[in-house]
């Protein structure tokens, strides 16, 4: 299997046009601005179409004309443009449009600073936009995994018409790894039952629509809404377990901080700490499934994030009072190090005797 040496913002750009993508509307934003520019150089040689917009609240809206037409189609941003495309995404949602949004967090709030953070997790799993929706969203920890992640995007998409996001934070979008783009057959879907590709007078036309005036009409289609987001819980969570066996500790941690946390471990294990790692894949839907099989020998859980604490919610949820969860974090665009988290561990250690 070949590999090349990319970018991780261009690595995802390749990857989309794989997977059959063939329109991007975006607005620069630092970390991710190697996408678009990426997007610009290449849609155009397979005949595609990249628009930069005025602004992140058109590219948004963009990509809902264009989904609904049927099309493969994206847009990336990062942080404060990912805030601003969240009306379009609840209105993608409601309507069911498919599309894949790349989100690469930047510490905050506000504007913040460029570097890398986590501080987008309630952002891309709580949403910013109005009713009771949910977009699945994926949190890779490596170039090669958001290129496998890519392709399955798309393919969730359109399997179930909803957006899907990507959160990655601003390292696996700027660092460059030697990765590959093989992949599985491509799927194929029908859209002639919802796009508006034009009826050519042998059809009813299709509506693209998330506009009920009847709030019983309003309610069914939220009911039916929420029937698929528990198909996606069913058949989309994923997460990965390490060095769990005989752990008394277990780490909760995704991204780049996973692969932190993983050379923590193993410092830690030449210190006689028993530690392991539970790293969701899916922050939505969160694999709260995962916590309910860890050894017996657990004795407490600890979110490790780049941020102030928000997957740690989620966490607190996953235990159910059966563990104590405690947290490490950093913010700011602050990366924390293997080193500092394997002396507050033995902080902690030292603490429980």
């Amino acid at each position: 299997m070949s590999k090349v040496l990319m970018k991780g913002n261009e690595a995802i750009g390749l990857a989309a046009i794989k997977a059959g993508c063939k329109c991007f509307f975006g607005y620069p934003i630092t970390p991710q601005n190697e996408l678009p520019a990426f997007m610009s150089e290449e849609l155009p040689k397979i005949n595609g179409s990249f628009v930069q917009a005025e602004s992140e609240v058109a590219a948004i809206n963009m990509v809902y004309g264009a989904g609904g037409c049927g099309v493969r189609v994206m847009t990336s941003s990062s942080s404060p443009g990912i805030a601003l495309k969240q009306e379009g995404i609840s209105y993608l949602a409601g309507a069911e449009v498919p599309c894949f949004i790349v989100s690469v967090g930047r510490g905050g709030p506000g504007l913040g600073g460029i570097q890398p953070a986590q501080s987008d997790y309630f952002q891309a799993t709580r949403g910013g936009g109005n009713g009771d929706y949910k977009v699945p969203v994926v949190a890779p920890n490596s170039i090669q995994e958001a290129i496998d992640w890519t392709y399955k995007a798309f393919d969730m998409a359109d399997e179930y018409r909803t957006p899907v996001m990507m959160l990655v934070d601003g390292l696996i979008g700027q660092m460059m790894e030697p990765v590959s783009f093989e992949r599985a057959e491509a799927k194929e879907f029908d859209r002639s039952s919802w796009a508006t590709t034009g009826t050519k007078g042998q059809r009813k036309p299709n509506i693209i629509n998330s506009l009920y005036l009847e709030p019983h009409d309003l309610e069914d289609h939220n009911l039916r809404l929420q029937a698929k987001y528990k198909t996606i819980r069913e058949k989309e969570v994923a997460w990965e377990n390490y060095n769990l066996e005989g752990a008394e500790i277990v780490a909760v941690a995704y991204g780049t901080t996973s692969r932190i946390v993983k050379n923590a471990i193993e410092k830690l294990k030449e210190r006689g700490i028993k530690m392991g790692l539970v790293r969701p894949i899916t922050l939505n839907p969160f694999p709260y499934e995962a916590f309910q099989t860890l050894p017996s020998s657990v004795k407490c859980l600890i979110s490790i994030e780049m941020s102030l604490g928000q997957m740690i919610e989620d966490v607190r949820l996953a235990s159910n009072g059966k563990y104590p969860v405690e947290f490490y974090g950093r913010t700011g665009g602050v990366i924390p190090t293997p080193g500092e988290i394997v002396d507050y561990i033995e902080k902690l250690v030292k603490e429980a005797k």
